[in-house]
């Protein structure tokens, strides 16, 4: 029973007593069910004498028993003061021993009460935008290119931008070759990017037999940091240039894609391309929302859930830099404490904001929510299989989407009762990088 309280804020430290006796008698309920399954010499299966059960297994036994016991007074303390735990409690024993009363301490803090919401006062912009047919021509274009076929060409012909070079490659700093830096028959598109700036472009005016150099410079962040910001060359050799011939724009282009006509496909692309500028627009309303709720409520924070965010911060941040094998010397290396928890806490104070919402205006996660997530993430996957065998031995995973899905749909709810402002944009400015804030 708990006998003692101090509270500070939302935190919590709280002193309870456990008598001998009832340490015992849990402890004896629990060896009771260690009975009904253990097996030992000289015993039927379930019929292991309770005495000698506490001989070999008293002290497991006990441990359980004085967790079931604290977490049974504790339950009863929440529901009394109406207040519900955030995180799992530090528990101390002080120095009990076996056959003493327990004097335990339990710390935790505590969820915070959300203040009510007047959404009605906030504003957010809502972007429009009107298609224009060169957008779709754009579209189009793209999927003639993906369909394309790739012809050799004959010697004289100098390669373009757009076409596929057919190129060995060995790069050197200084007279050295470096590691990684050489390739046999690579095809490679002109004008991919795919290569380092200034690669591509320097191939470009060849013709196939040509033997030359390009010189370069690593990017200061390159992932190699043998090779970051140095200068570099590379001896080319240009075995074939290809160049993509489109396939025809009519019906049956259309129909090789699954269209009877090029009107339906025009049509099925202008319906797509306002889909993304309408899932775009609805993605900036959220990001202002948020940015709103976390400027305007005041909420009081609770310090473990802030830790336990800062950590994952930490562990994130020292995993990618060992990843990519910096020395620490680099100012991005550091850890910014401060910065990095002043996020935490904005990750917190939403993350309670969005759960308290939704959960007070009824907000749920349908099966059919779950699996159109996983689709859509399959979809982006050569092997849709592997996403949906990773959710169904993955509940942590599962769990996850289903938090993720949740604010979503409260952000999405929330914005139906905010003032919308709407704003006439140009397509590009729907997909700008988000500022930081």
């Amino acid at each position: 029973m708990i006998k003692k309280e101090k509270i500070k804020d939302l935190h919590y430290s709280v002193t309870g007593v456990l008598t001998a006796d009832e340490i015992q008698s849990a402890a004896d309920e629990i060896l009771k069910k260690y009975g009904a399954d253990v097996k030992m010499p000289g015993f039927r299966a379930g019929h292991v004498p309770l005495s000698v059960l506490r001989q070999k297994y008293n002290a497991n036994a006990m441990a359980d028993a004085i967790d079931k016991l604290m977490n049974g007074d504790l339950e009863k303390y929440a529901a009394e003061k109406k207040i519900r735990l955030a995180g799992t409690p530090r528990a101390d024993l002080g120095k009990w021993k076996i056959g003493d009363d327990a004097e335990y301490t339990l710390e935790f803090d505590i969820l915070p009460t959300l203040p009510e919401i007047d959404l009605t006062k906030f504003t957010v912009t809502k972007k429009t935008t009107k298609l224009e047919e060169s957008e779709v021509d754009t579209a189009i274009e793209n999927l003639r290119r993906a369909r394309s076929t790739a012809e050799k060409q004959p010697a004289e012909y100098v390669a373009e931008n757009g076409d596929t070079a057919v190129i060995d490659f060995t790069g050197y700093i200084g007279k050295d070759a470096f590691e990684g830096g050489a390739a046999k028959m690579h095809h490679l598109v002109l004008g991919s990017g795919s290569f380092i700036p200034g690669f591509e472009d320097q191939i470009i005016g060849h013709k196939s037999g040509d033997e030359f150099d390009v010189n370069v410079k690593f990017p200061k962040d390159y992932h190699a940091e043998n090779l970051a910001g140095r200068a570099a060359r590379f001896a080319i050799t240009l075995h074939e240039v290809r160049k993509h011939i489109l396939p025809e724009l009519n019906d049956e282009f259309a129909k090789s894609i699954g269209f009877d006509t090029v009107a339906k496909l025009r049509e099925h692309v202008r319906n797509i391309l306002n889909e993304q500028y309408d899932a775009a627009s609805q993605q900036e309303m959220r990001n202002e929302l948020l940015d709103i709720l976390a400027d305007k409520v005041k909420l009081e924070l609770p310090e473990t859930l802030v830790e336990q965010e800062l950590q994952m911060a930490k562990d994130e941040h020292e995993h990618h830099h060992a990843h990519h094998h910096h020395d620490g010397d680099c100012d991005d290396c550091k850890f910014d404490e401060k910065k990095e928890r002043r996020e935490a806490e904005r990750r917190v104070k939403l993350g309670l904001i969005l759960a308290e919402w939704g959960s007070a205006n009824k907000v749920e996660v349908t099966r059919d929510d779950l699996q159109n997530a996983i689709w859509a993430e399959a979809a982006r996957y050569p092997d849709p299989k592997q996403i949906f065998e990773f959710y169904n031995k993955n509940q942590n995973a599962l769990t996850m989407l289903r938090g993720m899905i949740f604010e979503r749909k409260s952000l999405d709810a929330m914005l139906t009762h905010v003032k919308q402002k709407e704003k006439a944009v140009k397509p590009s400015e729907l997909f700008e990088p988000a500022k930081v804030k």
